[in-house]
């Protein structure tokens, strides 16, 4: 089995992917079923209060987020449930309440018990463009004090607030920093696309001993996905560090980050019918650490892979996965080079007709895929299996 030789090589155990005969993926931290309409705001909302109501050490800072319930309603009802002491609006200072928060999160421990009073912060950004001003607390405060203690001070700390582009906010507020931070060891950074995403990350997120940025969107707070009940449940979590295969197919993968995942199926709907083309499309839903295994089994069932994000080109998350596909067994399966789409090099434009252009569009991914298909690949499937039958 592919997966078997994956893990013998790199020496993981991670759980599988277990594909049916119809090639239809099953992964246990995927809700089933859709009885329930939530907006990702109001799934982030039941995040934050089930894990207020868990722990009391559990608390929100952060600008508005206590009197106007949050720039974008997701503290909603929180200070009138909970109190001042545990919903606190700050000054409109992000280097000063995030360093607060990361300061109110360590732990020392004692071998593996922790002792102190520390709390779990939740500290909101207005925009994460506003958090390059803390930047210096999230990375070399937060993300390096467990390192630089030798494992003594653990930070459990929740950074989250809109991320990436919305709409007529221009260059200084329309950046995605999934590659920034993800860049840096002692974070983990997730980045959901549904409500379902929005519900079991955060709630992760927030039990996590370790700092998470969570890199929500603008766009996606007010849309409405069906859920399962279970997922409004307190015991509802997805696993970070696992992507989800949101569509099961068998002529080229697309891994895309946040709202784009919902480009990607829209793409590969259109794909089908239009071409015949059957898409894989993954939800990456962890940008650090990326879930390699689900990605590269992906690729070699494939042999094509299409990253979709929008953030710069440069460094970004899908030069990442391209280069891990290239550095694992999936680059013999590939039968055609893999190919990003991504926002363009530019500052993000104001006028609206630019900044349409300068972000990934469903024709983007459409032509990218077909760029990927129309490769020789039943050819050269042939001539490798001509080699290794001339092998045996």
């Amino acid at each position: 089995m592919v997966a078997t030789q994956f893990i013998t090589r790199f020496g993981r155990a991670n759980t599988l992917i277990h594909r049916s005969p119809l090639g239809q993926t099953v992964r246990r931290w995927a809700s089933t079923g859709g009885d329930v309409e939530v907006t990702v705001r109001e799934a982030l909302n039941t995040a934050l209060d089930q894990a207020m109501e868990r722990d009391p050490r559990v608390v929100i800072l952060g600008e508005e987020v206590a009197q106007y319930q949050g720039a974008y309603k997701v503290t909603k009802g929180l200070l009138e449930k909970y109190g001042t002491e545990r919903v606190i609006d700050t000054p409109i200072t992000e280097q000063g309440f995030a360093g607060l928060g990361v300061g109110a999160a360590f732990t020392a421990t004692r071998g593996s018990e922790p002792r102190g009073g520390a709390l779990r912060p939740v500290v909101e950004f207005m925009t994460w463009n506003f958090a390059m001003q803390a930047i210096d607390q999230i990375v070399n405060s937060a993300a390096k004090t467990h390192y630089m203690s030798g494992g003594r001070i653990k930070v459990p700390i929740v950074f989250r607030g809109p991320n990436g582009a919305a709409a007529g906010v221009a260059g200084q507020h329309s950046q995605c920093y999934a590659a920034w931070y993800g860049h840096v060891p002692g974070l983990k950074v997730v980045m959901p696309f549904d409500a379902e995403d929005a519900k079991g990350l955060l709630t992760a997120a927030i039990l996590d001993d370790n700092p998470v940025c969570v890199l929500e969107d603008e766009i996606m707070y007010g849309r409405s996905f069906k859920v399962s009940e279970q997922v409004m449940k307190p015991d509802f979590v997805v696993p970070l560090g696992k992507a989800k295969v949101a569509r099961s197919g068998s002529d080229c993968t697309v891994v895309a980050l946040g709202r784009y995942v919902g480009l990607a199926l829209q793409a590969a709907e259109e794909l089908q019918a239009e071409d015949g083309i059957q898409v894989e499309v993954i939800n990456l839903r962890t940008i650090r650490p990326i879930d390699d295994q689900t990605i590269i089994e992906s690729v070699m069932h494939t042999h094509r892979c299409v990253t979709v994000e929008g953030g710069f080109p440069q460094s970004g998350v899908g030069a990442e996965i391209c280069a891990r596909i290239l550095e694992s067994p999936a680059f013999d399966y590939l039968d055609a080079p893999c190919e990003r789409v991504t926002g363009a090099d530019v500052v993000m434009p104001y006028a609206k007709n630019l900044e349409e252009r300068a972000l990934p569009s469903v024709d983007d991914v459409k032509r990218a895929v077909r760029r990927q298909c129309s490769r020789p690949g039943l050819e050269a499937a042939a001539n490798r299996a001509a080699v290794l039958a001339g092998q045996s």
